[in-house]
């Protein structure tokens, strides 16, 4: 049982509860903060209301969707934030003493960066420090952008990266754009592409809210490739499966295509526009104070790739 397994804190409440309530109240959700802290859902819901009747308050307002805390709720939430923020401080200190690396790195990322490069991110953070954890998380731009708002996460990796009041961005790479066919279209056999060829294809796109869409209607207005948007979607590994079935091509970065441009089921062709490039980032909190684990994740991050 997780109960066996808990630390004291204060006689009152213990740090896992106070984690359990944080991740349950950044999420706005029951099941993704219990999945946070790898327990059930039917757990987590006992757990808030067992807090509720010790505090006797209500926390959450679960006649809205996403939750929605109370004011109580809330300032039991800024609680829970302040007193793991300490908690994370003397992690840290007593880390320095120790000289090792434990601890946990919460990462979340828009997912065709995760998708291509965790496998190799974990095999390199796995090696340094076997004694930590790295808890990744898929989500879309904007859900990003909220994780490490709210502390839900270290680190967060996006493309077009935006810094903000409470937000930094650090910019990790410029990623080349190139134009993705299946196998059998006419473009399959040429080595380049300008975008004036692009001109009536369907076209595979991104949905409207997203920075590259705005981005690539950007470039193709600029250049008059005036394409048939076929259909769009919210990720690039669907826009894939999309172009591998047939039902038009799309300008990916060349990065994600790497697998099913091996695997025969796309082809890669290079497009004549040295200035397309996808921009992608790291994301943290602003004045946030890293433990050694984040710290030497972000390390990892940013360390030129070999070649």
């Amino acid at each position: 049982m997780y109960y066996q397994s808990r630390l004291c804190y204060n006689g009152f409440v213990t740090l896992w509860e106070l984690r359990l309530f944080r991740e349950i109240g950044a999420t706005r959700s029951m099941s993704k903060g219990a999945a946070h802290c790898a327990i059930s859902q039917s757990a987590a819901s006992q757990h808030v209301r067992e807090v509720e009747r010790r505090l006797g308050v209500v926390l959450f307002d679960r006649g809205r969707r996403p939750l929605e805390l109370t004011p109580a709720g809330s300032l039991y939430y800024e609680f829970c934030r302040e007193t793991l923020r300490g908690q994370e401080e003397f992690s840290r200190a007593l880390e320095a003493l120790k000289g090792g690396v434990d601890g946990t790195v919460r990462v979340a990322s828009i997912y065709s960066i995760g998708l291509s490069e965790m496998g190799r991110l974990r095999e390199s953070f796995a090696a340094r420090h076997p004694a930590a954890h790295l808890q990744v998380e898929y989500q879309r731009p904007d859900k990003v952008y909220d994780s490490v708002r709210d502390e839900s996460a270290d680190l967060g990796l996006v493309s077009y990266p935006a810094a903000s009041r409470d937000i930094a961005a650090i910019p990790w790479r410029k990623e080349e754009m190139q134009v993705v066919v299946p196998p059998a279209h006419p473009f399959a056999a040429n080595g380049e592409v300008w975008p004036a060829d692009l001109n009536g294809q369907d076209f595979i796109g991104f949905d409207e809210d997203l920075s590259i869409r705005r981005e690539l209607d950007k470039f193709l207005r600029a250049n008059g490739a005036a394409v048939n948007v076929a259909m769009h979607f919210d990720n690039i590994q669907t826009i894939k499966e999309a172009v591998a079935l047939g039902s038009g091509i799309s300008i990916l970065p060349a990065r994600t295509m790497q697998a099913e441009v091996a695997q025969g089921r796309l082809v890669a062709v290079k497009l004549h526009a040295p200035d397309l490039h996808r921009p992608v980032g790291v994301l943290h909190r602003r004045r946030k104070k890293f433990n050694a684990a984040t710290q030497s994740f972000l390390d990892i991050l940013l360390a030129p790739e070999e070649t």
